[in-house]
């Protein structure tokens, strides 16, 4: 994959570096990578420039496009987002632990009984009663965006399941990096300061397998947006020429 300093970006772009630095501020444009004291960009920052560019070029506004961009993060319709805004998720009006019904939950997720057991078991939702006490509120509106755009929530949740799984084997490694150092059986026997150290070392790892986990999945989610929003552009324009095309008499 070809990669660019800013200058050479703006070069092959045409957009300034002002500018590129603007989209960036403006949440438009991924963050380079950086590798020492300089940020490198990638041909998928190539791509996000040029479809900016061509919706600047189209009349859309910075807030648009950021919309727009959005909806792409979220797998959401371009229609979703042309439409009057959308009314405050119930969700978001939940405070923590506030307790919502089963047919309330239906009525916004179209869950089945199954998706109810999968989210218990994910922690979003905990038995109350006859009803059920909403732990991630934030989340639970993000999942009926998804599902108003025509996500099925039970493809959602058995992703989430999935990630769940994939994370613990990471969890696994980083952990792994110091047991499998101290619990070596050719390694004498443990004693109370070894498992000291085991334990203040496993807590120096967190915060740095947080840091690995979240940089790296950030900048695989949005090399995998800035695909699909250059694929989006792409049909754009063949559907235009084609609109463009004259008929046959």
């Amino acid at each position: 994959m070809t990669e660019y300093r800013i200058n050479d970006l703006a070069q092959v772009s045409g957009v300034s570096v002002r500018n590129i630095r603007v989209y960036q501020d403006r949440g438009l444009l991924p963050a380079p990578t950086i590798r020492g004291r300089t940020g490198w960009y990638s041909d998928e920052h190539l791509v996000r420039l040029n479809l900016i560019s061509r919706m600047l070029e189209r009349g859309y506004t910075f807030a648009t496009i950021s919309e727009l961009l959005h909806a792409a993060h979220y797998g959401m319709k371009v229609e979703h987002v042309l439409r009057a805004s959308p009314k405050q998720s119930r969700f978001m009006n939940l405070k923590r632990a506030a307790t919502i019904t089963i047919t309330e939950f239906r009525k916004s997720l179209g869950g089945s009984d199954r998706a109810i057991a999968v989210s218990q078991k994910l922690g979003l939702l905990t038995k109350d009663g006859a009803h059920y006490a909403v732990r991630n509120p934030e989340v639970l509106a993000s999942a009926e965006a998804l599902v108003k755009a025509g996500i099925d929530v039970d493809v959602l949740l058995d992703m989430w399941v999935r990630v769940e799984q994939d994370l613990a084997d990471v969890a696994s490694s980083f952990v792994a990096l110091i047991t499998d150092k101290y619990f070596d059986e050719n390694l004498p026997g443990l004693d109370d300061k070894n498992v000291t150290q085991i334990a203040e070392l496993i807590q120096t790892v967190r915060p740095m397998a947080h840091e690995i986990v979240e940089s790296a999945f950030s900048k695989a989610l949005d090399d995998e947006i800035s695909r699909a929003v250059g694929r989006a552009g792409e049909l754009f324009e063949t559907a235009r020429e084609q609109d463009a095309e004259p008929t046959a008499e």
